[in-house]
């Protein structure tokens, strides 16, 4: 069930809502939980079965590990390995149901290579949001085990209802505990914040619906054409095109979860800041799906040893991290291939050039202009081979067999077409169609709610001010958006 169907719009969202408001707050984690698995259920209607079993193995576990620690202060022995102990089976779980359902026939494929096709590669559907939920899941039991939260005070409902919240299950942002651990106690809904959170809905359905899903048609027909039947300039237009896609696609569901938060009392944190305007990959990577970036910063890169070491392994934290990003997002060479990229890129910049390019007023630009929408090229191509041939006609090198005679004909066709809309994505991206609905955004409600976050605290405000998904003030956003920049 996405977000932007007619069955969520028109029957799951007005129900959960009645059934969320008419009750009593202290029903409404349980409201949340039924209905988010409800949600999931309908599209994967075993593999909520899944969840459901994640969510019993994880909180078991972290109530030992909390024991652990209250044994520890009480008696003064040291119970560390125990606790590590206990860690480790709730992330061999966690990770390796991960790995079995993602990864497990992508790496009987890469073991049966030499002995052709000797081993049968098991194939697996993928249970939706799997990669989500399971960075959700890890990160609170490596908190658990930091000490950081105590189990005593989050019932079983609270740390379910944080880990399956539907809003944020299937597409992000990835949440921290931390974020909503007071909202999930205690949450004040009110009709100016629901004014406020549908306002945020709106627009990231707007730019789902209205954005991605049309220039998303220009990448389908440069795409069913094939490599061999298309010209340079037709290349570069089918991944600009891909490139807004991916962006306003992305972006409008974060958009949507966020606001969807609002409606409910909780404030989820802001994934993208303008990431196209970027100077930079190392900029463009402290501004797209910041959550993610926060994630292998703080559950990865800083435990490896982060920049506080050699060269050598500072390289190589950097290597395992963009490795494992690509990993991540697929199992396949080619997600591989673009997060090895970018390692390769980033390290090049850090070494060598990125202040200069972000100093710059144009240059920047440009190159991350050819970047973008060469790097989402090899995101989106699964097979090798197309994925070889695209790129090639990209930079004009020639193809064997290519049929060009009417290329030139299609770049006219599919330009005239869609020049209009890929001009209205451009101007999306940029920061002022933001700014203007923040200066004409103006209701008595909004001033009183902007008001009522004045004294907020860190983890709400990031994500009640984020520049590109509310319409505050920048300058509170740089003073307490968390985990907005990127070590790497």
């Amino acid at each position: 069930m996405v977000f932007s169907s007619m069955v969520f719009l028109f029957r799951f969202l007005p129900l959960f809502l009645i059934l969320y408001f008419a009750l009593g707050k202290e029903y409404r984690n349980f409201v949340i939980l039924l209905g988010s698995l409800v949600f999931y259920a309908y599209g994967e209607p075993i593999y909520v079965l899944l969840m459901i079993l994640t969510l019993f193995v994880n909180y078991k576990i972290a109530r030992k590990i909390y024991k652990l620690h209250v044994k520890e202060k009480r008696s003064g022995m040291d119970m560390n390995y125990e606790r590590k102990k206990f860690l480790k089976i709730a992330l061999f779980y966690d990770f390796g149901m991960l790995f079995i359902f993602k990864y497990l026939g992508f790496f009987v494929s890469i073991i049966d290579l030499p002995l052709n096709d000797l081993i049968p590669v098991p194939k697996i559907a993928l249970p939706l949001g799997i990669s989500f939920y399971t960075f959700q899941v890890a990160s609170y039991m490596i908190d658990v085990y930091r000490g950081k939260h105590s189990v005593k005070e989050n019932t079983a409902l609270d740390f379910c209802t944080y880990v399956a919240m539907f809003p944020q299950l299937i597409a992000g942002p990835i949440v921290n505990y931390s974020e909503v651990k007071a909202a999930l106690r205690e949450r004040k809904v009110n009709p100016v914040r629901i004014e406020y959170g549908v306002s945020i809905f709106i627009l990231g359905l707007a730019y789902k619906v209205l954005l991605a899903d049309k220039i998303g048609s220009l990448w389908k027909d440069v795409i069913t054409i094939g490599p061999y039947g298309i010209n340079m300039p037709t290349a570069w237009l089918g991944s600009w095109g891909f490139s807004m896609q991916l962006f306003f696609d992305f972006f409008g569901y974060s958009l949507m979860a966020i606001g969807l938060g609002h409606i409910m009392g909780f404030s989820f944190p802001s994934n993208f800041e303008d990431p196209y305007i970027s100077k930079s990959a190392t900029e463009f990577w402290r501004r797209w799906h910041i959550t993610l970036g926060r994630w292998f910063r703080e559950y990865v890169y800083i435990p490896l040893g982060g920049n506080r070491c050699s060269k050598k392994k500072w390289v190589f934290n950097i290597f395992l991290v963009w490795f494992l990003t690509g990993l991540w997002h697929g199992a396949n060479w080619n997600f591989i291939i673009w997060g090895l990229m970018f390692f390769v890129i980033l390290m090049i910049e850090k070494l060598f050039f990125v202040k200069k390019l972000e100093k710059s007023k144009v240059i920047g630009h440009i190159y991350m202009l050819i970047l973008i929408p060469v790097s989402w090229t090899i995101f989106n191509i699964t097979e090798l081979k197309t994925l070889g041939a695209y790129l090639k006609v990209m930079f004009f090198i020639p193809l064997e067999g290519a049929v060009k005679a009417r290329a030139m004909e299609r770049f006219w066709s599919l330009f005239g077409t869609y020049w209009w809309l890929l001009l209205i994505c451009a101007f999306c991206c940029l920061p002022w169609p933001v700014r203007w609905i923040k200066k004409y955004y103006k209701t008595w409600q909004m001033e009183k709610l902007e008001s009522s976050y004045q004294n907020c605290s860190d983890g709400v405000r990031n994500s009640v001010t984020g520049r590109n998904v509310f319409f505050h003030d920048c300058r509170v956003q740089k003073s307490c958006h968390v985990g907005r920049q990127a070590v790497w």
